[in-house]
């Protein structure tokens, strides 16, 4: 029934690649998907610091209700990454420092909750990585309804179960679980290439002769008059 369903995960991202991306700027992977995705300015990190990564398992849940994710915490496997779409209401909190020290202890690799969070001095000082639209002291319901391993969206971010979640102090992304091995590609080159351009600028090599180029293309003459 839509609305009451907790389904199977079908497949799930390679842990071989979750540990590819770990290094790799969440922005130079957002470069490398033409920019067209994002997870939303709002969703940051409440952690101390530290990277985010793994395979997702969704969770769809009713504004100010966390009866699905307490479900989703006890299906989770090790390294899984919850993304919560509750529609981005700050009313209610819906995760704090018992949900996450149980998060811990599965090993989880992260939560990420279009939603609320309390506890946040307790969360700001812990590594877990936990990404979130707020932060209030108001509790939530735990009375349904909601959906888990169902195809969700954070600000026109579509993820799909077992699609892989990156995170850092930019924000979050999901690259698809099908176009992960070319993202991959496409961010090593561009690694490489800005490691070059970072080499250059400091050996004062930098060539910048794009910019008048560009300027004279849209029509506006770079010669300062």
């Amino acid at each position: 029934m839509v609305g009451l369903q907790i389904l199977q995960r079908r497949r799930k991202v390679a842990e071989r690649y979750v540990q590819a991306f770990a290094d790799i700027p969440v922005a130079n992977v957002s470069d490398c998907m033409t920019r067209m995705t994002a997870g939303g300015p709002r969703l940051r990190p409440m952690h101390k610091g530290g990277r985010l990564g793994g395979p997702a398992l969704t969770v769809k849940c009713r504004p100010g209700d966390n009866l699905m994710i307490h479900k989703a915490l006890d299906m989770a496997e090790p390294g899984d990454i919850i993304v919560v779409d509750a529609g981005g209401d700050l009313t209610n909190s819906l995760f704090g420092e018992l949900m996450m020290s149980y998060a811990m202890q599965r090993k989880l690799g992260g939560v990420v909750l279009n939603g609320a969070v309390r506890d946040a001095d307790i969360i700001a000082a812990g590594s877990f990585p936990i990404y979130a639209a707020g932060v209030t002291h108001r509790g939530p319901y735990k009375d349904g309804p909601g959906e888990i391993n169902v195809p969700i969206a954070l600000d026109g971010m579509v993820i799909q179960p077992g699609d892989l979640v990156i995170g850092d102090a930019d924000g979050l992304l999901c690259v698809p679980h099908d176009d992960v091995e070319q993202v991959l590609a496409a961010c090593r080159e561009k690694v490489a290439l800005e490691q070059k351009t970072i080499t250059n600028i400091r050996a004062g090599k930098h060539n910048t002769s794009w910019v008048d180029a560009r300027l004279k293309a849209i029509g506006c003459d770079p010669t300062p008059r």
